[in-house]
């Protein structure tokens, strides 16, 4: 758990740079935040928006004010039942350190408003549906909830976690603001990794290059066109005989993620969400209107638009999934047995039948070889390959293929595929040449780190920052007690 973000070192472990600055933006994703509407003492009332406040009512004391925010007495321990919680350590963590990092989440919310940051109210309604429907999976009493997060009824909840998720999303979009344009040059990669003495660099894991050939079961014209009149039905019983548009996403829209987010997806004309053909098709729609039936890579959709607020569109849709014929399934499967004959037999390399034959575009024109979407190149870490994965190549020898596989994805559409390992780089030591990238994106991070660090110490001294009573007898990483 990270609790300081000044005076950081060189540590000999690399990774910690890393998961560091992860963790610098992360870290108050759990965190409380209640912003109150209380007179405390007269010099600090002055400093406290309170358009910004909520759920009046009397606390034993204020730790701590930052700009327009206080941190109460009580959000410390809170604060550290959340870490717990959420499956952190908090041994060995002082009241004083955990201050810190609250300091520092308010530090950073209140600059994100004096920089004109904005947090879209419907995107945080959604999110905070979506937290309360995890939260029920737990406790399917909402009444047990409500008791458990001591707050008064169903609204006084969803209140509490508006606010907390808007003072993390403020908080983690001024930090990413913080460093959206530090960059580094080959040269600061060279010197960082010059700088590690030889006998304290890191080691690297085990790390393959996997390619496969993927056979995807094809959907018939005849099962397409019965999803597309299904749909231009379900406009019918919409537009002209009144029936909810709502109630048919609820009962037939095969989209998993519409019910997470409250049955609206809110999209803005400025920030791309959703793929181009859905988004092109919303923003074409007037509200209450309901789009003809449009396809996109996930399937076939009819789009409501409930409520247009300037550039943001609110939106439900209906997504179905043509079916696919037990036929086609044996097809896909034996199409792809006779690539593997044909590889096997050497009548055509790997690389040569993916792109001539494999049904994956994403990796078709590169010969089959797979991207690892962490780092954005070839080569994948054993130990931080995904457990499926890494169950269909563990035993593959190099540049043997793998028998046909079956996968099933989120849709319960079936495909098949083969595979190959395609080269092995065996555990080593940190190369310069050899591991560029690694070493490029660890140097970025530490780069990233001192440019917050800079920020944070410029901007502690801009802002209006009182520590009450016993804190300040804290030694705080940061100067948050100005001395």
């Amino acid at each position: 758990m990270l609790l300081k973000t000044n005076n950081l070192k060189f540590t000999i472990n690399l990774k910690h740079i890393s998961v560091l600055f992860i963790t610098l933006l992360v870290v108050n994703v759990v965190s409380s935040q209640e912003i109150i509407e209380e007179e405390v003492k007269e010099d600090v009332v002055k400093k406290v928006d309170t358009t910004l406040t909520y759920n009046a009512t009397k606390v034993d004391g204020v730790a701590a004010v930052v700009g327009d925010y206080i941190i109460l007495d009580s959000d410390i321990p809170k604060k550290r039942e959340q870490i717990i919680a959420a499956g952190g350590s908090v041994e060995g963590v002082t009241d004083c350190q955990l201050l810190g990092t609250l300091l520092e989440n308010k530090l950073y919310a209140h600059h994100a408003i004096q920089d004109s940051i904005q947090v879209s109210d419907a995107e945080i309604r959604q999110e905070v549906d979506y937290t309360i429907q995890q939260f029920l999976q737990q406790k399917p009493d909402i009444d047990e909830l409500v008791k458990f997060y001591k707050q008064e009824d169903e609204k006084s909840l969803r209140d509490y976690i508006f606010e907390i998720i808007k003072g993390n999303k403020l908080s983690g979009r001024m930090q990413a603001k913080i460093v959206e344009e530090v960059e580094i040059t080959p040269e600061e990669v060279r010197a960082f990794f010059n700088k590690i003495p030889e006998d304290e660099r890191p080691f690297f894991g085990t790390e393959l290059k996997v390619a496969q050939i993927v056979a995807k079961p094809k959907v018939s014209e005849e099962a397409k066109q019965k999803v597309i009149d299904r749909l231009k039905q379900f406009k019918v019983d919409v537009v002209e005989n009144g029936a909810s548009f709502r109630s048919k996403v609820v009962l037939y829209g095969e989209d998993p993620g519409m019910k997470q987010s409250g049955y609206i997806y809110t999209l803005n004309r400025k920030k791309p969400k959703m793929v181009k053909e859905f988004r092109q098709v919303a923003f074409s729609l007037q509200e209450g209107e309901v789009s003809d039936p449009f396809e996109t890579e996930f399937g076939y959709h009819i789009i409501q638009c409930e409520k247009i607020r300037g550039q943001e569109y609110d939106v439900s849709h209906v997504l179905l999934f043509p079916k696919v014929s037990s036929e086609a399934v044996q097809e896909a499967k034996e199409r792809l047995e006779k690539i593997r004959q044909r590889i096997i037999d050497g009548d055509i390399t790997f690389a040569d039948a993916a792109r001539e034959s494999s049904d994956e575009k994403e990796t078709r024109g590169d010969g089959g070889q797979l991207i690892n979407p962490r780092t954005q190149d070839y080569n994948f870490d054993l130990t931080k390959m995904g457990t499926e994965q890494y169950a269909q190549i563990q035993n593959l020898k190099d540049n043997e293929v793998s028998q046909v596989l079956t996968e099933q994805d989120r849709k319960g559409n079936l495909s098949f595929k083969i595979m190959k390992v395609t080269d092995r780089i065996d555990e080593h030591k940190a190369s310069y040449a050899r591991d560029y990238l690694k070493i490029k994106e660890l140097a970025l991070d530490e780069k990233k780190i001192k440019a917050i660090e800079k920020w944070q110490e410029e901007k502690i001294l801009d802002t209006y920052i009182k520590i009450s009573g016993k804190f300040r007898d804290c030694e705080f990483s940061g100067n948050w007690l100005k001395k």
